[in-house]
């Protein structure tokens, strides 16, 4: 009997995803009927209504009140409902993603997407070495990884599937083609990670994620855990390190940034000091979403609170 509940708790779980994730492309297939820039301001609003009825939401209400305790409870409101508008324009810029990216390093003339740091681009592909670009769930953050491709990096992405299977390999196979090699997060990733780094070439990893297992680290005055994978890897490879992010525009355009190298934390041997780095890393992460708090995915539990809510 209970092997049979099992079985039937599956397949309704399994219905479940299957439906969400049919809903989700549906409404996606429906944004493409219209141009750009309306379908994008549309998702915008259209999450923003529907995000407070969500599950999540209270976890972005507590994430936010963990962050910022001296703003007042309609100051995080506000950002929380901006967060899902934020979030439905993320998921409209899916489906035109190869419209949106007009980037060309050969023109001069503007287009939706700038670049800045284009010296730190250019070093990277005429000095062949490894190094690491890290970036956080701010902005449209895929960009980053069309931008690296079109500079010719030869850059391999740790990314971590969506929970949805179905959705997990839709999404997958737009990445694929359009952002060069991924790497899903899973056991053994950081040795697919390590072989790109012996090969000289180049990885991108998100710094901002849950990390249960991690180094203790503090983020807005708060502890969390955070994934020790790149001061492990920079220790081993003594490669480079750049932060990057997306930063939205007005008129749904968009500045891809990539900052100058940073100095890792060594200690008193001169080796990567695995935990500073980890703080250095959460710090600058922090700067960005103090800087523009709506563009962050605040219902990512980071603070790894949800269980108590």
């Amino acid at each position: 009997m209970k092997k049979h509940l099992r079985h039937f708790a599956f397949r309704l779980e399994n219905a479940r995803q299957w439906l969400n994730a049919t809903i989700a492309f549906g409404v996606l297939r429906a944004l493409k009927l219209l141009p750009a820039d309306p379908a994008m301001n549309f998702a915008d609003r259209l999450a923003r209504l529907i995000g407070p009825f969500t599950s999540r939401h209270k976890l972005v209400l507590h994430n936010l009140a963990l962050a910022y305790p001296e703003k007042h409870e309609s100051d995080r409101l506000e950002i929380a409902l901006a967060s899902w508008g934020h979030i439905g324009r993320l998921a409209a810029e899916y489906v035109f993603l190869d419209q949106l990216f007009d980037y060309d390093p050969k023109q001069d003339q503007p287009g939706r997407v700038e670049v800045s740091g284009i010296a730190e681009f250019t070093e990277l592909h005429d000095h062949k070495r490894p190094f690491i670009v890290f970036t956080a769930h701010t902005g449209n953050f895929e960009l980053l990884a069309v931008v690296g491709a079109t500079f010719g990096l030869d850059v391999t992405s740790l990314f971590r599937p969506p929970n949805n299977p179905y959705v997990a390999e839709r999404l997958s196979a737009f990445r694929r083609k359009r952002m060069g090699s991924l790497v899903p997060s899973h056991a053994g990733s950081a040795f697919a990670l390590a072989r790109q780094l012996e090969r000289g070439g180049g990885v991108g990893i998100l710094v901002d994620q849950k990390f249960r297992k991690g180094v203790h680290t503090m983020f807005f005055g708060k502890g969390v855990q955070t994934n020790p994978l790149l001061a492990k890897l920079v220790r081993q490879f003594d490669c480079d390190v750049f932060a990057a992010r997306c930063i939205r525009l007005p008129d749904n355009r968009f500045r891809l940034e990539l900052e100058p190298k940073l100095e890792i934390p060594r200690n008193g041997k001169g080796a990567v000091d695995i935990e500073q780095t980890a703080q250095l890393l959460n710090e600058k992460v922090e700067t960005w979403v103090r800087e523009y708090p709506e563009r962050w995915l605040w219902y990512h539990d980071r603070w790894d609170t949800r269980r108590k809510l």
